[in-house]
Order: C-alpha cells, then structure tokens, then sequence
C-alpha cells in the first residue's frame, strides 16, 4: 500500500492549510456540480480526506461512500457533523474494491497525482471503471502542468505566495514527477510538508479512460463550468461508461 503523507498534524489543519478549497462558493458549484449528476444516485469518493465535498454532497441527498489512505484525515472526517453518516473504507483508492456500484465515481483536489506512476494512475481509471455502473461518470479535477512558464533551463515553480504560506514545485522533467514544497507560518512557527506528484495531461487522462472502458463527455477550467482552453491551469473531466 502507498505511504501517505497527510499524518494528524495535516489532518487537523488541512482546512486551516488550504483555506482556498473551503471557499462556499466553490464548493457550492462543485456539490452542485456532482449532486447533477449523481441524480442522488450512490457516489464514491476517491481519496474522501476529512470530507470537505462528501459532507455536503451527502446533505444534497447524495449518499456517499469514500475510499481513503490516511486514517487520520478519516478520524477529522468523523469529527465533523454528519461525517459519521459516510462509510470510508481505508485503502488505496487505486485498488480498492468495495464491490458495489454507484452513480459517480470522484477524485479531486488534483489528487490523481499523488499516484507517482503512470502504472498506479491506469490502475485508478480501471477501479473507477469497475465500480461504475451502466452510464456512470468518473469525474477528475486537476490542474495543468506550469511547464510553460518555466525560464530557459529552470526546474522549479513559485505556485503561491501569501504571508503565511510559500508553495514551490520543482520539476524533474525526464520521471514526469513534480514535487510540492510548501512553507507556512501557523501561530508563529515555521512548519515545511513536501510530497512528490506524478503531473498528468489531460489527453494521457483521456488515454487512461479509453483503456477502462470510458469516453470523455465534458470538460471544463473549473466547478463553473468555463470553458477550456490552451490558457487553462485546471480542469474538470467527466468521462462516462458505456450505457
């Protein structure tokens, strides 16, 4: 099984880390986004975390059942109201099979990444596959390598910089692997967090689909549904099972 790095000390501030994802509007659009096509059929969460879209995702009247690495970010899911109503399962979201099938199958948050081999990431899509029925959606949001705006000869990236948090990728071109580095002062200590990401294009995605069964049927540059196009720097796929 995979090693995680979202330990407790993650865990227990993963809101606070990454406010950004939090903001109501965004994740307003994004319930409403998968509650559409759920249909209040069953969804399955891919790498579910403390539950930041299941819970209200399951409030839309969307039951929700996760598959999750990190048993910490599952006892912060459970801390939260109605976090105790979704059954995670502990596990690799790669090869996990619950044996059910369900409406929409998710992953977001560019977690896809985290699978750091082309091998591990066409696992993925065909366990999606395996857990979708007839006509269902698996749904990926990620963002676009910043490959071109790196200089001549330079590897590394600034992707944030705010007073409290400094975030730098470092690319190694050749492996296809990108890795995170962030900074960020919390209550006046400095605390660092690095992880390694496999960057992943959205037409080698498009591949991975086309291997398990699926076609794409949309896809934008955010929960909003604005267009996509060569400026983009994320998406959100929808691929879909034959019907």
């Amino acid at each position: 099984m995979p090693e995680t790095h979202f330990d407790e000390w993650i865990a227990r501030r993963y809101r606070r880390l990454w406010s950004e994802a939090f903001e109501p509007p965004l994740l307003d659009a994004a319930t409403a986004f998968l509650a559409g096509l759920a249909r209040s059929g069953p969804a399955l969460e891919f790498g579910i975390g403390t539950g930041r879209v299941a819970i209200p995702l399951l409030l839309q009247g969307v039951p929700v059942h996760g598959i999750e690495l990190s048993p910490a970010m599952v006892e912060e899911l459970q801390r939260q109201p109605h976090g105790s109503d979704i059954d995670v399962t502990i596990g690799d979201f790669a090869t996990t099979n619950l044996n059910s099938t369900f409406r929409v199958v998710y992953l977001l948050r560019n977690t896809i990444t985290n699978l750091t081999t082309q091998a591990e990431q066409v696992q993925c899509f065909a366990n999606a596959a395996r857990h979708l029925g007839p006509g269902g959606f698996f749904v990926i949001e990620n963002y676009i390598p910043a490959i071109r705006q790196l200089p001549p000869g330079e590897t590394t990236h600034v992707f944030t910089a705010t007073p409290v948090h400094v975030g730098i990728g470092e690319y190694d071109l050749a492996n296809q692997i990108e890795t995170s580095r962030h900074w960020w002062t919390i209550d006046g200590e400095l605390e660092t967090f690095a992880s390694d990401h496999r960057y992943v294009w959205p037409s080698e995605l498009d591949l991975m689909a086309a291997m398990a069964g699926m076609t794409l049927r949309e896809r934008w540059s955010n929960w909003y549904r604005a267009p996509f196009t060569s400026e983009s720097r994320n998406h959100i796929s929808v691929w879909q099972t034959d019907t």
